[in-house]
């Protein structure tokens, strides 16, 4: 069937059915009004985003000598105090160096003390002139070098001994051990790098939740905000804290944008446990105890074709008006508005609470004749909204 005789058809039919809806004599059509009543609220706003349950504090214990791990003293959730012995490694081989050190020292001083006698037996007799300054001058020099060595053997002892001590591995924080990379009996090499051994948790009462907050909505997004969050791991508890930095570095992943915001997350029941993942609800704008009404109040306009017999529609000049329904007329109120969350706008001046204001309608009108109002008509774009979740206010009007 060609195309435009399907189009014909329609239209056809469209306008059959406009002529039998103007046209249809004095057969009554019921228009449904909906409304919201003006109440006291909380608008607020807000933007989502999923972030990661991790300590404030940790730290990732090593060891700067190589060796075998010769004693674990603490497992996975070891409770451990700074200072504590947690691990060692094997003293054969640093002992032994250390020993070797000592020797050369031992040398060292043996030889200082040699040139020392032997430089002092010169100076006497470079003064009585009896040797030559060249000899003189070796001595001086082969007393200084002796001394050189004595100290660059004092150093190596220490070197050696430090490495010893580096065998001892101690926690460098109170906390709870989270992770563990070795067991005994394992090599560890410390040539280029630091091999991990524990990580430790500082204060596992006390959390954070590092989310990635998209860049279209890191403006709104303020140190300080009340955040709520929830885990997959307690699905029925909201868990509650504070923005407490938004980090300047952005992270770019497939194009997407994101900046790092560190919230607070108070643990004291131990629910929280590292690695859990947040789904972040961050307040942008919180407003408490003001008048609201729907935005659909706002945008409502009514037709002639709502009217019941001899109703008539009062209009006023504002630009800014909510609709509503005095016995058969549809009067407007001129009102005022302050902020707006995209589902509630407030109303500051004209209006007060209580008031029931008009938000749509519905009747037997065929759905193109409605003029986009209510929500029988679904060619019509609904209130803009943001990218991310909206706050809904809190005592919104229910619709009647």
């Amino acid at each position: 069937m060609n195309k435009k005789v399907i189009i014909g058809g329609v239209a056809a039919v469209a306008v059959v059915a406009l002529a039998g809806f103007f046209f249809s004599g004095k057969k009554e059509r019921k228009v449904s009004f909906e409304t919201a009543t003006i109440v006291n609220t909380t608008i607020s706003s807000s933007v989502t985003a999923t972030g990661t349950i991790e300590p404030v504090t940790s730290v990732t214990v090593g060891t700067q000598v190589s060796g075998i791990v010769s004693h674990l003293y603490v497992d996975y959730n070891s409770v451990v105090k700074k200072g504590q012995v947690i691990a060692e490694l094997d003293k054969t081989n640093l002992i032994s160096e250390l020993s070797t050190q000592k020797a050369n020292l031992s040398s060292a001083e043996s030889k200082y003390a040699y040139q020392k006698t032997n430089f002092e037996r010169y100076q006497k007799l470079f003064d009585k002139g009896l040797v030559s300054a060249d000899d003189f001058e070796n001595a001086k020099l082969a007393y200084l070098q002796a001394e050189e060595s004595v100290n660059t053997a004092k150093e190596s002892v220490r070197k050696a001994q430090t490495n010893l001590s580096y065998a001892t591995i101690t926690s460098p924080i109170d906390g709870v051990v989270l992770s563990k990379a070795v067991e005994e009996g394992q090599t560890v090499a410390a040539s280029f790098n630091t091999p991990e051994l524990f990580t430790i948790a500082q204060d596992l009462t006390n959390m954070q939740v590092v989310a990635d907050v998209d860049e279209a909505d890191i403006a709104d997004v303020k140190q300080g905000a009340r955040v709520t969050f929830t885990v997959d791991a307690y699905p029925d508890d909201v868990f509650e804290g504070k923005v407490t930095q938004v980090r300047q570095s952005a992270t770019t992943t497939n194009n997407v944008v994101t900046y790092e915001v560190v919230i607070s997350a108070p643990n004291a029941d131990l629910k929280l446990k590292p690695g859990l993942t947040a789904n972040v609800t961050i307040v942008t704008q919180e407003k408490p105890n003001v008048l609201a009404a729907p935005v659909a109040a706002l945008r409502f306009a009514p037709l002639e074709t709502m009217l019941e017999p001899e109703g008539k529609i009062i209009d006023c000049d504002s630009k800014t008006k909510v609709w509503v329904k005095e016995g058969k007329d549809l009067k407007a109120i001129a009102v005022k508005t302050g902020v707006s969350n995209g589902a509630l706008t407030e109303i500051t001046e004209g209006i007060s609470a209580g008031k029931e204001v008009l938000t749509g309608f519905s009747s037997g009108m065929p759905m193109m004749m409605q003029g986009g109002q209510g929500n029988s008509n679904p060619f019509m774009p609904g209130p803009p909204g943001r990218r991310n979740g909206q706050g809904q206010g809190q005592g919104q009007g229910a619709s009647k």
